[in-house]
């Protein structure tokens, strides 16, 4: 989460190759509702298409809709930028709907907190995590932006406890920590309201829980395999027992 630009890398390198989203901004207005995609980067930027506070907020303005339908997939971008998104939808007066498609990093996280229902499709990630920037001059300068990335910190975590369902010590560790969540676990901890599974085949499901059910077939049926086994050599026991 930027507060002035520079190129994102993520604490958890492992995650770098999710930070490039290409751009997408789009407003399909229906009968009483209207549909927003919001891909790739959030504010202004140097290198490359995005979505600004400014392009939103001309969007809102121009609706009279009572149900807004948000689709994002973002690794995030200018932090002020997010929190601006945020106030925006959270003041609108129309239902305000996110399926996060497929991430929500750093300010699209923020913009996800702005949601009445806030739905992570299958597959989809949240992450949060510090604010960050660079800067040069005295330790004068160094320690006025330290004390505004603090700030900016302690905002960031008034907004997620407005859904977060635990302390606020923990959320500020787990900003701090740059923590992933998969779309299950954004719910579990109240940061989202559900995981949408439903498809035209009706089978898919959480990739994780996909595997842990095909394992525990094979436990299963390897523990079942093992009871016959030994069942049969009592058996033969037993008969030779007899003889």
């Amino acid at each position: 989460m930027r507060g002035v630009k520079r190129m994102r890398r993520y604490k958890h390198e492992q995650y770098n190759h999710l930070a490039h989203v290409q751009h997408a901004f789009k407003a399909e207005a229906k009968a009483d509702s209207l549909d927003i995609t919001i891909y790739g980067d959030i504010g202004e930027s140097w290198w490359s298409d995005s979505t600004s506070a400014v392009d939103i907020e001309r969007t809102l303005k121009a609706t009279s809709a009572n149900l807004i339908n948000i689709n994002l997939n973002s690794p995030g971008g200018d932090v002020f930028d997010g929190i601006a998104i945020y106030n925006q939808l959270k003041n609108h007066p129309a239902k305000i709907i996110i399926n996060v498609d497929g991430l929500a990093a750093s300010a699209a996280s923020i913009i996800a907190m702005a949601a009445d229902e806030l739905i992570m499709n299958t597959g989809s990630m949240l992450m949060i995590h510090e604010a960050f920037t660079w800067t040069l001059g005295t330790k004068l300068d160094i320690r006025k932006t330290l004390n505004a990335l603090e700030g900016i910190d302690k905002s960031l975590a008034d907004i997620y406890m407005t859904r977060y369902q635990g302390k606020r010590s923990e959320i500020e560790t787990m900003i701090a920590n740059e923590t992933w969540f998969t779309a299950n676990e954004a719910v579990e901890i109240g940061l989202a309201h559900k995981v949408n599974e439903h498809v035209e085949n009706n089978e898919v499901v959480d990739p994780e829980e996909f595997k842990n059910n095909v394992l525990q077939k094979f436990r299963n049926q390897k523990k079942q395999n093992e009871s016959v086994v030994a069942s049969a050599n009592k058996t033969i026991l037993d008969r030779l027992k007899r003889s």
